[in-house]
């Protein structure tokens, strides 16, 4: 038996995942994330490690451009075949990757214009990496498949779909490989998400797998205790509203936004924070929050009764869903305390900035982050205290608040990890620990190396290896 196993991404980082597979005359490719990080985004334009046309099929665990957003280019140079998922991660990518043509569009247009004006050039081509022709024409390529049936993605090669509890739809895939009277079971752990999550049902765990795909993105540290968040939020805005300033969130539109909403609705409910104009200012995220409630059947079940109740947190009355460009530019007229949730996520692009610009300069307003700010990025700048910081292609002094809540994180931490894997009853053949920045990844492998003493690396950008 030969499988061939490539990682084309988050090897010693957190984006671009890609891992190409390679059996019984099959190229599978799981995921195909988009490189994000300022150091790497140069990988976006780099010749992909094999001829788009010769893969079969991709499986995607989830929606999150990191693990989806390449797909368009992959796309117009030559992929054809078909990309599973769930139907939840279907509709969100569709929207998610829409707007990241908008963005690289945009942003290509704004740096083309500055490096014109300077008289330089920039290190890549100021043209966008896809257009918004290139992500619309993948609608056809999705082939939305339920959780736990399995599909048949080449010759001898079957993947089953399982609940990664980490955003709507996400999943953790086992590819089961049978060739020459033998069977390996690949588990790809795709993003692992938390128990006991709002909105999500539980990760699924595993029993056995020959070999484990996992990713490490807090195997260095743990959470704070989740129930503290709530009280860090409430007290985050309450302060912020006593200073006269505004409450600025970069959020992620997928699964980050959605959960904020619940936590605020619940503050609401109990009367620990008033009733604030609260918007969702992110045509991504308004789109997103459409698809939660086409799915109802994957919630869990607190946010089944809450809607049945009839307090669902994604119709609460002071919330406002700004949705053009005039409706976002409005908020900065209201005068008072307003809570803005925008993208994106690590400041890297999109209508925070420009919210930014306008509260990043005020001590009275607070920039409060809730999900990962990987290196490189304008959000990790922020959050590691730079006083002055370039948004907009113009220097910004920092004087708001920064606050940094890590309870919201949609990630396992590192024992959440460590007891997800030892779910297993037998040691695998070997795990491959990837999706973490090089510390993190190193961390996670050498506790797990100590505690089950199992054969465990930290692959390399682009190492190759057989599985037998």
């Amino acid at each position: 038996m030969k499988i061939g196993l490539r990682f084309l991404g988050a090897a010693q980082n957190v984006t671009g995942s890609r891992y190409l597979l390679e059996s019984n005359d099959t190229r599978l490719l799981v995921d195909c994330g988009l490189y994000q990080e300022r150091d790497f985004r140069a990988r976006n334009w780099e010749p992909f490690a094999v001829a788009p046309e010769s893969i079969d099929a991709i499986l995607l665990t989830h929606a999150h451009l990191d693990h989806s957003g390449f797909l368009p280019r992959l796309l117009r140079e030559g992929f054809r075949g078909k990309v599973y998922c769930t139907a939840a991660t279907s509709e969100i990518a569709q929207i998610a990757l829409l707007d990241s043509a908008h963005v690289l569009a945009e942003d290509a247009k704004f740096k083309k214009k500055r490096h014109d004006e300077e008289g330089r050039k920039g290190p890549y081509p100021e043209v966008p990496l896809y257009t918004e022709r290139d992500a619309t024409d993948c609608a056809p390529l999705f082939k939305p498949v339920p959780y736990g049936q399995p599909i048949e993605a080449g010759r001898g090669i079957h993947a089953i779909f399982h609940d990664a509890g980490h955003i709507f739809g996400s999943s953790m895939i086992t590819v089961t490989v049978t060739a020459n009277g033998q069977e390996r079971k690949i588990l790809f752990s795709g993003d692992i998400g938390r128990r006991d999550k709002p909105i999500l049902r539980d990760p699924t765990v595993f029993t056995e797998a020959d070999y484990v795909i996992m990713e490490s993105t807090y195997g260095n540290r743990n959470h704070e205790d989740p129930r503290a968040k709530d009280e860090m939020l409430a007290d985050a805005i309450n302060s912020t509203r006593k200073a006269g300033g505004n409450v600025v969130i970069p959020s992620f539109a997928i699964g980050r936004a959605q959960e904020l909403l619940y936590h605020i609705n619940n503050l609401l409910l109990e009367r620990k924070i008033p009733r604030l104009m609260t918007f969702i200012d992110s045509p991504m995220a308004i789109r997103v929050t459409e698809v939660f409630k086409h799915f109802p059947q994957l919630y869990d079940k607190e946010m089944a009764e809450m809607v049945r109740e009839g307090h669902s947190p994604f119709s609460f009355r002071c919330l406002k869903m700004a949705d053009s460009v005039s409706d976002s530019k409005a908020i900065n007229h209201i005068r008072g305390t307003v809570i803005i949730i925008a993208g994106s996520g690590m400041c890297t692009g999109g209508r925070i900035k420009h919210h930014l610009v306008q509260n990043i300069g005020r001590p009275e307003s607070t920039v409060l982050f809730v999900g990962y700010q990987a290196q490189g990025t304008l959000g990790r700048e922020i959050m590691e205290g730079e006083k002055e910081v370039r948004i907009l292609g113009q220097p910004r002094r920092v004087k708001a608040k920064i606050v940094q809540i890590h309870g919201f994180s949609a990630h396992a931490d590192r024992d959440e990890l460590l007891e997800w894997i030892s779910a297993l009853k037998k040691p695998p053949r070997y795990v491959f620990v990837t999706h973490g920045e090089e510390e993190a990844a190193h961390a996670f492998a050498e506790l797990l190396s100590r505690k089950h003493k199992w054969d465990i690396s930290v692959p390399d950008y682009k190492e190759q290896v057989m599985l037998d």
